[in-house]
């Protein structure tokens, strides 16, 4: 990037740094955002400014929010006798669009693998836990990416909860393997859901 000015690649090199951009998407981006109004590009920066600021997890289930309960936990209308344990918050928001969960859920923020040093003390298990502990939970549900990872994932927290005597299921598998759920339509996982199974 020798030929770009020294401010354009080092915008460049940050784009690079997103998820799911490689060179070619980030220089588009920091051309179209160069191409913008200061107006427009100073209402980027400060969103991203006020997000990063404001946003934090969730009391309870560990999910992204601007107060100290998200939205689902404070709904008085949930069923809080059921959990469903999620990796990622963009997976809350997957199962919310089908609108037929009305429970409350986990947030564990990734799922379990040794050989990238994502351990159980590096996942949000203990909360879990505690909210089990203390709470009338009466079924928890596995809705773990279905990876090599997730199902890792999933057997370690059912043999955790084993103790406590509740009911565990995992969605059922119109997920196809290796798939993420923030990328699955409504349909496939309202079918998931009702097709949930005991682990």
């Amino acid at each position: 990037m020798a030929s770009l000015a020294a401010p354009l690649a080092k915008l460049i090199e940050q784009l690079e740094q997103l998820p799911g951009l490689g060179a070619k998407s980030a220089q588009r981006i920091a051309f179209h955002i160069l191409s913008q109004s200061p107006e427009r590009v100073g209402a980027l920066a400060e969103a991203i400014t006020e997000a990063r600021a404001r946003i934090h997890e969730c009391a309870c289930c560990c999910n992204l929010t601007e107060s100290e309960e998200c939205p689902i936990c404070s709904d008085p209308t949930r069923d809080r006798s059921v959990i469903c344990v999620v990796g990622d918050p963009r997976d809350v928001l997957a199962i919310e669009r089908t609108r037929e969960y009305r429970g409350l859920y986990h947030v564990l923020h990734g799922n379990l693998s040794p050989m990238d040093g994502i351990t159980p003390e590096k996942l949000r298990i203990k909360e879990l836990l505690h909210r089990i502990n203390d709470n009338d939970i009466q079924e928890v549900i596995m809705a773990n990416n279905s990876t090599v990872e997730g199902e890792t994932t999933a057997m370690y927290l059912s043999k955790l909860l084993g103790p406590f005597g509740i009911r565990v299921t995992r969605l059922a598998y119109g997920l196809p393997v290796g798939a993420d759920l923030e990328y699955a339509d409504e349909v496939t996982l309202r079918h998931s859901l009702e097709g949930r199974s005991q682990m």
